[in-house]
């Protein structure tokens, strides 16, 4: 049998209705809200009808830092949850929907690949239901009411140098991150330096995946900050009387995706930050719905485990009243030799393996010992693994007390990961998680960067801009330093420097700037050099993706 991309694959696949893989999940049709016949959205009853039942088992999935040969975070735990199902688990999927910047741009999609996907993936990973669509059409809302208010008198005597709302688009655009608009005389508006967020970076985004219900959604949206005023007084969007029209835009986005695996799991796709600019877990209203309809749930966070799993763990879980049961690291033995200095990653290399092995082993020292959860190591199987390799990687992480399976989900799906599975029910059913946060919510900002930077990080601390220090004597003058620190940074190093495989050490972190999410309810830390609007490579893979004249798409992975 010939090789088979993704999207064929998926093309190919047994796709079910979807008020088939509701009912296989005991959900009631009369909960659904159909998007064709493979997609649906939930009711608003069933959380009233649901609330009574005991919560499942919550499984992370995270991994070590991303690297060009691959680690396969999205793609294990769709094989994770087909797994469990097959061992007679009632397992559910929660995960983040895919942003057009990365589909379009380097990374590709994020609905899993071979045969561990969830499908329709086209959807999925193109338009879906419009929930992205209808973020971003919010966020701008906000920002043309916060201009228009300028324009007709700024009865809330606005300084426009002081405006922090940008508007955003869902695409990889660098041409817009720093603009001049306004331009073109008086009626055009007031002239000013602006710029664009790509959407899944906003914080309407990171509000939409915290909020607890429609009520709680649009408390956040009136809390959010857009600029100051000549006085130096935060000025909010319930301050424009903006909040109601945004959370009429997002009144059925805010509704949770069901749709399915190719093994026909439950799947709840629902919101989509970036976990390197953004907290980086799929919506609260996700979780907590499959917690309740399942007795495993299995979720990922967003690239390696010092972005995505201390985000999920320090803000989402803290903020949700959420605990892991069991953490899942994925790594594979191609990516640890990158980690090494390798540059085939085709070709046994056992001492590049043993070198790159201290990144994973510092993500498995944070989860355990930081966070102390119960944590088992998926190695995503590639037929280039040789033994010694396997053998070598596994000697290492049984010498910090951890087991590892192999995961081969790609090729065979459910099948592939039932090992893995069987470990995650014994950590998960052992209760030997006592789980803690990295830092205590009376920390002030520096010292919950601090606390990250050594703990998450192995940094030595963190330094400051004189920009950041004048935005952080506001944010303490405005009484905003209890809440937790999202740190914006890049996701290819332990570090903020991207060069700096492996575990680095010595080194010291630089926050150059701070933004306050009042709405999301954290403060954002932004080092090093990260952006919050990607850019295209000079390749994109929206150069390989068409579709015919039957409306059938090729190239999208």
């Amino acid at each position: 049998m010939g090789y088979k991309s993704d999207i064929e694959i998926a093309q190919e696949a047994d796709i079910r209705p979807i008020a088939e893989i509701a009912s296989s999940a005991g959900v009631d049709e009369k909960y659904l809200e159909y998007y064709g016949k493979y997609k649906a959205k939930f009711s608003y009853d069933i959380y009233d009808d649901v609330a009574d039942r005991k919560d499942g088992k919550l499984i992370l999935v995270t991994a070590i830092n991303p690297t060009p040969a691959g680690e396969g975070k999205t793609t294990t735990s769709i094989g994770l949850c087909d797994a469990l199902r097959k061992r007679g688990k009632n397992a559910m999927l929660a995960l983040r929907e895919p942003s057009l910047g990365p589909v379009f741009g380097l990374k590709g999609g994020a609905a899993g690949g071979g045969y561990a996907q969830v499908i329709p993936m086209e959807d999925i990973n193109l338009h879906f239901t419009g929930d992205i669509h209808a973020i971003t059409t919010a966020n701008n809302l906000i920002a043309a009411i916060l201009d228009n208010h300028i324009q007709h008198g700024n009865a809330l005597n606005i300084d426009p140098k002081s405006i922090t709302w940008k508007r955003c688009m869902d695409m990889n655009d660098r041409q817009l991150r720093f603009i001049v608009d306004g331009l073109g005389g008086k009626v055009n508006g007031v002239p000013r330096e602006d710029g664009f967020d790509i959407s899944v970076a906003t914080e309407i985004m990171a509000i939409f995946c915290l909020a607890t219900s429609m009520s709680d959604l649009k408390e956040r949206l009136g809390r959010i900050i857009v600029g100051f005023t000549y006085d130096d007084e935060p000025v909010t969007v319930a301050d424009l009387r903006a909040q109601g029209a945004a959370a009429a835009l997002l009144k059925d986005a805010i509704k949770p995706n069901l749709v399915q695996s190719l093994e026909q799991s439950p799947a709840l796709v629902h919101g989509g930050p970036f976990a390197n600019i953004a907290h980086g877990c799929n919506s609260v209203m996700a979780t907590s719905l499959a917690l309740k309809l399942s007795d495993y749930v299995v979720t990922e966070a967003g690239f390696g485990a010092d972005l995505g799993a201390e985000k999920f763990l320090d803000i989402k879980c803290r903020q949700a009243g959420l605990t892991p049961d069991a953490v899942v690291i994925v790594a594979t033995c191609r990516a640890l030799k990158h980690h090494g200095g390798a540059e085939d990653y085709n070709s046994e290399d056992v001492e590049a393996l043993r070198k790159g092995m201290s990144n994973l082993i510092k993500h498995i020292e944070t989860i355990k010992n930081v966070y102390q959860l119960p944590t088992v190591v998926a190695i995503n199987k590639f037929p280039t693994d040789t033994d010694a390799e396997v053998e070598c990687l596994t000697e290492e992480c049984r010498k910090l007390g951890v087991n590892v399976r192999l995961s081969d989900v790609w090729a065979k799906g459910g099948d592939g990961a039932l090992e893995l599975a069987d470990e995650v029910v014994r950590l998960a059913e052992s209760g030997e998680g006592n789980f803690q946060f990295s830092y205590g919510d009376e920390l002030s900002i520096k010292e919950k960067i601090e606390a990250i930077a050594t703990k998450v990080y192995g940094a030595d601390g963190a330094n400051y801009t004189k920009a950041a220090e004048k935005q952080l004597a506001r944010i303490n003058r405005l009484g905003l330093n209890q809440m937790p620190v999202c740190i914006a940074k890049t996701q290819y190093s332990l570090s903020d420097d991207q060069t700096l495989l492996g575990r680095p050490e010595g080194f010291r972190i630089t926050i150059r700037e701070f933004r306050i999410s009042a709405g999301a309810g954290f403060i954002v830390a932004l080092a090093g050099d990260i952006m919050t609007m990607p850019g295209l490579p000079k390749r994109p893979a929206a150069e390989n993706i068409d579709v015919d004249s039957h409306g059938v798409i090729s190239g999208l992975f």
